[in-house]
C-alpha cells in the first residue's frame, strides 16, 4: 500500500506536479523533464527521486541516460482517499444550496 503522507508532498510542489504533467504524454530522458524548467539539473534530479520514492514514476536506464515513466496508478490511492470526504461536501453544499434557496423564497 503506498504511503499517502509520502504521496501529498511529492505532489505538493508546483514542479513536481508539472513533471507528473509533462509524463503523461510519454516517457522522457532527464534532460527532456528539465528542459522547460529555470532549475538545475541537480534539483531537477531531487524531484524525480522524490517522484520515485513515493511510487509516481519508475527510471529505466538505457546507457548512460535514464527514461522516466510516469505510474499514475499510486494517484489512485490519493483519488480513494479523497474521495472518502466527498459525501461529507456534498452534505454540506446542500445545505448551503437548501439555505439560499430558502432566503430567496422569503424575500417579498
Amino acid at each position: 500500500m503506498p504511503d499517502l503522507d509520502q504521496l501529498l508532498v511529492a505532489i505538493s510542489h508546483h514542479a513536481r506536479r508539472s513533471i507528473l504533467a509533462r509524463l503523461k504524454r510519454g516517457p522522457q530522458r532527464v534532460t527532456e523533464i528539465a528542459a522547460p524548467f529555470n532549475l538545475s539539473l541537480n534539483a531537477v534530479s531531487k524531484h524525480l527521486k522524490m517522484l520515485e520514492a513515493a511510487g509516481l514514476i519508475r527510471r529505466e536506464q538505457q546507457g548512460r541516460e535514464h527514461l522516466i515513466h510516469l505510474q499514475p496508478e499510486a494517484l489512485r490511492f490519493v483519488a480513494d482517499w479523497v474521495h472518502g470526504y466527498e459525501a461529507h461536501w456534498s452534505r454540506q453544499l446542500d445545505r448551503l444550496e437548501d439555505l439560499f434557496q430558502a432566503k430567496k423564497r422569503s424575500k417579498p
